[in-house]
């Protein structure tokens, strides 16, 4: 059997071969690829059911692709994924919630992880919500805390999915402008989106290039496993 398993390279960047994607079923893409290099931002875009989540998927390592291979850079370190879900504990308090995900990725140094943790705090607004419960939170509420979730990690690698959803225009520049420190750091993201991003450089992935029927899968028997949850 073969594992497609993101696989960790030699190369400072992420790499992505030839990937195929089966969902249901049915062939969502084949044959795509890109690289993307420290300081880089991949934006996944076309309509709904066009596979931008389950690419994200096959690049966390969630699911395997049904061909192709993933490599993940040397010093990628942890990936910070985002999807659909924000992933708060409805009883963890904001502040709590932070701590508990800078512990678990952020950095090692304690007064880093402090200071990480104070510039999400900060740079999502989310002070004054610090000792509120998760479960009181708005949608636009629990969006930031994911997002300064995120932030607080050390992750070079951001995988994010409809990271805007529910923001507010404040808080939609206040993603813009994380973004554009993570990717000044030399951090990468690859970010599934309908929305536009004025982020200079970005890259723009048009998933719908790849879509349609491939010789290759057209034997049912070839069907690999379902990926994801909403492409």
């Amino acid at each position: 059997m073969t594992d497609h398993r993101p696989s960790v390279g030699r190369a400072d960047r992420l790499i992505a071969r030839d990937i195929a994607c089966i969902r249901g079923g049915r062939l969502l893409f084949a044959g795509l690829g890109f690289t993307l290099a420290p300081g880089g931002v991949m934006l996944l875009t076309g309509p709904n059911g066009i596979g931008k989540s389950s690419l994200l998927g096959i690049l966390a390592g969630l699911a395997p692709p049904a061909a192709g291979s993933v490599e993940l850079p040397t010093d990628t370190g942890r990936i910070a994924y985002l999807g659909h879900g924000d992933g708060l504990k409805p009883l963890a308090t904001v502040a709590e919630t932070l701590a508990f995900w800078a512990a678990v990725n952020g950095p090692g140094d304690p007064q880093a992880r402090r200071q990480a943790i104070e510039e999400a705090m900060e740079a999502f607004a989310l002070g004054p919500l610090a000792a509120l419960p998760c479960r009181y939170l708005s949608a636009g509420q629990r969006r930031r805390v994911a997002l300064g979730r995120v932030m607080a990690g050390a992750a070079r690698l951001w995988l994010m999915d409809e990271p805007a959803t529910a923001l507010d225009g404040a808080g939609a520049r206040a993603f813009d402008q994380a973004l554009a420190g993570h990717i000044a750091a030399g951090g990468m993201a690859v970010v599934a989106t309908h929305a536009p991003n004025a982020l200079d450089g970005a890259e723009i992935l048009e998933i719908a290039r790849f879509a349609g029927t491939a010789p290759r899968f057209a034997d049912p028997d070839t069907w690999g496993p379902s990926v994801g949850q909403d492409p």
